[in-house]
């Protein structure tokens, strides 16, 4: 069916479901989060800077927007979507998810406004996405008791959205003049106590699922000692890092590597007769592949640390983990969700195809970055490649929730 004509695009019908509303948000606060932050460090690679360093150092800054501002539009896109399906609810009213969009998508750009110039405009954006935050929790936690049995993965999400609420509350704190360590605490809370444990929730309940509907003989394995696990190594690895133990992240680190390695050898999809999986599925385990690739380099961080007392690696970890686990499943998750709720084929667009092959090199690029001998450089060089990979991408979603359903349906 020919794709709707751009005369028929229209902002009211990002009401028309969570999803389509979050997932705009989601695509618009990468854009601009992405152009701000290499338009920074393109400035701090000039001979004379042309934009100024926030109250809150640009770095930890970056690091607020893309974990408690960017990643959680699309995060609460799907969950405010799936939350009724999973336990046969009713699906959620208006009311119920437009301050969640208008809370994140504001809060983002009242930030960005102070990140160069007015510190009031930073309180005033995290109060913003504090409010969305809320407004989103407080949409999804009464169907945990008003369904008849135990969604444990809605559980799951649920609480790693409470822990990321007490990070996003820490740098709040910090705005309002806490010390330092509350500004470290949420930087490490959001990675490790809510981002990658929302990835590994959605992934134990969706990736199994995926394959064994497209996969001729596919098992799928989910056992929910495995989600038990997952929590227990992220809280342990976080608590390390948040009293500076780190000469025990190895114990933490190794056990990790070795779970999720396993993980993917159980979970990767293998079409018999030689016949390859669908691109629209292999892109979710490519991008799962980079999660054991994320704590091998952890595991030499962290046992180099014990030999040396140095962190050789810098934040190639750290970088392995979000650009390359968490954007490439961002890219394979969101076209999957696209694709079926825009009334289009289950098959892999070449803009996203595009998106995840480049998404590969600037994550290659970014973990070189710390071991490089200008460092600075190569970061910009990862921000520019960033845009260029993800910028069409997010266009082409922006442009799809504006737009009707390739089917006519509505939704």
């Amino acid at each position: 069916m020919p794709e709707p004509a751009a005369s028929t695009l229209s902002l009211r019908r990002l009401g028309a479901a969570p999803h389509r509303l979050m997932f705009f948000v989601g695509a618009t606060n990468l854009l601009l989060a992405m152009a701000w932050w290499t338009a920074w460090l393109l400035s701090a690679n000039a001979s004379t800077p042309w934009m100024p360093q926030p109250r809150v150092p640009a770095g930890w800054l970056h690091a607020f927007v893309m974990q408690y501002q960017m990643l959680p539009s699309f995060m609460f896109g799907f969950l405010l979507t799936v939350f009724p399906r999973w336990m046969g609810l009713a699906e959620l009213p208006r009311w119920r998810y437009l301050p969640v969009g208008f809370g994140l998508f504001g809060g983002q750009i009242v930030t960005l406004v102070g990140a160069t110039g007015p510190n009031w405009a930073l309180v005033a954006g995290w109060a913003m996405t504090a409010l969305g935050w809320l407004a989103g929790v407080s949409a999804l936690a009464p169907h945990l008791w008003r369904e008849r049995g135990t969604t444990w993965h809605a559980w799951s999400c649920l609480c790693a959205l409470l822990v990321g609420l007490s990070g996003l509350a820490m740098f709040g704190a910090f705005l309002l003049g806490a010390g330092a360590w509350w500004l470290f605490a949420s930087i490490k809370i959001g990675t490790f106590g809510f981002l990658l444990l929302i990835y590994l929730t959605v992934a134990h309940r969706m990736f199994p699922f995926f394959a064994g509907n497209v996969v001729a003989g596919y098992v799928p394995w989910r056992p929910l000692w495995l989600l038990a696990a997952f929590w227990l190594g992220c809280l342990a690895h976080l608590a390390l890092e948040l009293v500076h133990a780190y000469v025990w992240l190895w114990t933490v680190d190794v056990p990790m590597f070795l779970l999720t390695a396993y993980l993917c050898r159980r979970w990767w999809p293998r079409q018999p007769h030689a016949q390859r999986p669908p691109p629209l599925l292999m892109v979710l385990f490519l991008g799962l592949a980079w999660l054991p690739a994320t704590f091998a380099l952890y595991s030499a961080q962290s046992i180099w640390y014990v030999v040396t007392g140095a962190f050789e690696l810098g934040r190639a970890p750290a970088h392995a983990l979000f650009i390359g686990f968490f954007g490439s499943v961002l890219v394979a998750m969101v076209t999957r969700v696209t694709q079926g709720h825009a009334g289009r084929p289950l098959v892999l667009p070449p803009i996203a195809v595009f998106a995840f092959a480049t998404i590969q090199l600037v994550a290659i690029v970014r973990i070189a970055a710390d071991v490089a001998r200008d460092p600075m450089l190569w970061h910009a060089l990862a921000g520019v490649g960033w845009l260029l990979a993800l910028g069409p991408w997010a266009l082409w979603l922006a442009w799809t929730y504006l737009a009707p359903r390739a089917d006519g349906k509505p939704g």
